[in-house]
């Protein structure tokens, strides 16, 4: 038998102060380019495929990223009844968004070859972080295939500590870091930012994403002399097709009916104008251009992208007519759905969402299976994006990745003013419907839900806001604007999303369609985004609720919570729950008792919850010589009575201090189910309870 020999290689390379090693040539041969990164425990394969076809019938390339997690790789079997893993989590997804974004805009705009770039996690370290590691692989992968790419890139997370930048910080400087910074890039520009944080200031994330590029230069750097030494040369590919002849046609000709059909603030007056014009020219296009009604939409998209640009470039011109810094019309309202705990409807433009808040007990916290330490999530937040909001009739089926990703970015941008759950013992989950869309939705999500809290009574740290900052490119000439709708974001260059505070940024989503963005760029979109989020919560969001309500909705449920002995949580649940299901019954309250000796009491009525209360303390309080209980007779015996002065408690009265004067026997002073008072006169060295129903004056008042 002959043994197989590998002729693999292993690079490496010092990142955030360990070891990041990538060996090529082991695994996956077959795939078009592949590679095996090692960063501590954390291993992840990564490869990149390409299709010998080119797909028929697209006008655009068809790239998909997929972050494939393994619960093996944490010692972990799936909690699903089939016992293996099922759809991405939505922190998989988001992973294939992150990795995707850079990468998307660097292949060729023309091809139509399938790609598929895959990151399988075979094991993961928490303190190395599995998506940068995956990042970096796909960037190797395609770097070194035949597949045509304008790469590498690479990206790293950032952390700030005590006003300390920290490059991939550890698990345990991501949990005291007050920011959570992902940027990617090539070696001349920042390609990629992504960044959850607790209002940091736009000057301090400036200079984390500046810190961030020397590194992804570095990186660049290696992965380019893995390429000199292992690369492939590219494939030659056939460019999709473009019917230029079309195009100039219609240049030359009806240039001047589409600027005046995008000239207007109104989404459905411009489409209308352009079906009208599509209607027009169709006849006579078909007896010249046998493909025309499949090219228009790609003609036609070109041609209105070059109307947009020049119209910014040369005029300073918007098609709604604004300014380059000036906000869309606004309005805010809250309350307006009557039984939930809490609603708020933001309209920018044409762009409206309506968000609702829902409160909950601890116990409705989203149980999470993933590779990730976290267990639970105790705030959540979705976004659905119907077909109306676009004027689209069709079916719904679902989130998508890009609903996916707005809503961990609304998610993100106000979870560091959350209360703690110290403060505000409540699950809370977040939905919102885009009912209507032109641009921004994600950043109409993060201003709605501001109010939707402050509706339900949740008492955040600060309002919210988010907008949203476009680009427009032209070889060394730039420019940035506010607030983008649906078409500046179509023939734009950028969608740069930024969500804050009046105190600081927190949260960052970047998309781009170029090869990257300048320090001058980043800081420009920073500076405009901030000044339109102070408009945004000056002159509409506070005027419309300026802080959260003093109470929650008498339609959500009223929460006390409480601390006990963990020694004692046997004794609040009892034997098969009989205690814990005798007090639900009894009281009608909801309750949850976690693991550390928290206690969780809700129900619609505040005086159930106090009830409940004052029972669960009565089984947790040691009971102590002198105390006085209002108890019920639970069993006669000769010598005496046993009185339950708390639930799954009880003492006995003897016979002799059951009233002031002799008793013959018991029943001539007590009966099975009476209410008594009792006084605590003696716990002998067993636990056992000795009382007196004698020495109770409330008995004899």
């Amino acid at each position: 038998m002959n043994e197989r020999k590998f002729n693999s290689k292993i690079y490496t390379v010092q990142l955030g102060g360990r070891e990041l090693s990538v060996e090529i040539g082991k695994l996956a041969e077959l795939a078009n380019g592949s590679c095996l990164l090692k960063y501590g425990d954390t291993v992840v394969l990564v490869t990149a495929t390409a299709s010998g076809k080119v797909r028929e019938g697209i006008d655009y390339f068809p790239l998909s990223v997929d972050f494939e997690e393994r619960l093996y790789a944490v010692g972990r079997i799936p909690g699903s009844f089939m016992r293996r893993e099922g759809r991405p989590s939505e922190r998989a997804v988001l992973a294939s968004r992150l990795i995707d974004r850079p990468m998307r805009p660097l292949f060729p705009s023309d091809m139509r070859n399938d790609v598929s770039v895959m990151a399988t996690i075979l094991s993961v370290e928490s303190d190395n972080s599995p998506e940068i590691v995956a990042m970096i692989g796909a960037s190797i992968a395609v770097a070194i295939s035949d597949i045509p790419w304008n790469g590498p890139i690479a990206g790293v997370h950032m952390g700030l500590v005590d006003g300390k930048l920290i490059v991939n910080p550890s698990a345990a400087e991501r949990e005291a870091s007050d920011l959570n910074l992902t940027v990617a890039g090539s070696e001349k520009k920042v390609v990629m930012i992504e960044a959850g944080a607790r209002e940091v200031p736009e000057d301090t994330m400036l200079n984390a994403i500046t810190a961030a590029h020397e590194e992804i230069k570095n990186l660049c750097a290696f992965i380019g002399g893995i390429v000199a030494e292992v690369g492939k040369p590219k494939f030659e590919y056939a460019k999709g097709s473009f019917n230029q002849a079309m195009y100039d046609e219609l240049k030359d000709s009806v240039l001047d009916k589409i600027r005046n059909a995008l000239d207007t603030d109104d989404k459905n007056v411009r489409e209308a104008r352009m079906a009208q014009l599509r209607d027009g020219l169709m006849p006579a296009l078909l007896e010249k251009f046998p493909t025309a009604e499949q090219d228009w939409s790609e003609v036609v998209y070109k041609l209105q992208k070059f109307v947009v640009r020049r119209w910014l470039l040369d005029d300073n011109k918007r098609v709604d007519g604004r300014g380059l810094l000036d906000v869309r019309p606004l309005a805010a309202e809250v309350g307006i759905l009557p039984r939930v705990h809490g609603s708020g409807l933001f309209t920018r433009g044409q762009t409206q969402v309506l968000t609702a808040a829902t409160l909950g007990m601890i116990s409705d916290n989203q149980k999470l299976d993933t590779i990730y330490d976290d267990e639970s999530k105790r705030y959540m937040h979705h976004y659905n994006f119907p077909p109306y909001s676009v004027g689209e009739a069709r079916p719904s089926r679902g989130p998508g990745r890009r609903e996916i990703g707005h809503g961990a970015l609304a998610e993100r941008a106000l979870e560091p003013v959350i209360p703690t759950e110290e403060d505000f013992p409540y699950c809370i989950r977040l939905v919102s419907e885009v009912v209507s869309s032109n641009g921004s939705t994600s950043q109409g999500a993060v201003c709605a839900s501001t109010l939707a809290l402050m509706d339900a009574g949740v008492p955040i740290k600060a309002p919210v806001a988010g907008i949203s900052c476009g680009l427009i490119t032209e070889d060394d000439r730039w420019m940035t604007f506010v607030d983008i709708q649906g078409v500046e974001d179509f023939y734009g260059d950028m969608d740069f999303k930024v969500g804050g505070t009046k105190a600081g940024i927190t949260a960052i989503q970047m998309d781009l369609k170029i090869d990257g963005l300048t320090p001058e760029i980043i800081k420009s979109a920073l500076e405009v985004t901030r000044d339109a989020r102070y408009e945004i919560l000056d002159k509409i969001m506070l005027p419309c609720i300026a802080t959260p309500r003093d109470e929650v909705s008498p339609y959500a449920p009223k929460m006390i919570q409480t601390q006990i002995d963990v020694d004692k949580i046997r004794d609040v649940i009892g034997k098969g729950g009989s205690v814990i299901q005798k007090i639900v019954a009894d009281t009608g309250a909801k309750i949850d008792i976690e693991d550390d000796g928290r206690v969780f009491i809700s129900s619609s009525n505040r005086d159930n919850c106090a009830k409940a209360l004052k029972i669960i303390e009565s089984i947790v309080l040691d009971p102590q010589i002198g105390e006085v209980f209002f108890g019920k007779v639970t069993r006669i015996m000769t010598f005496g009575a046993f009185v339950e002065f708390a639930p799954g408690k009880e003492g006995m009265v003897h016979i002799s201090k059951l009233a002031k004067e002799r008793v013959a026997k018991c029943e001539d002073v007590v009966n099975i189910g009476d209410m008594t008072w009792v006084k605590i006169v003696e716990i002998d060295d067993k636990g056992r309870i000795n009382m007196s129903r004698r020495d109770c004056e409330q008995n004899f008042a």
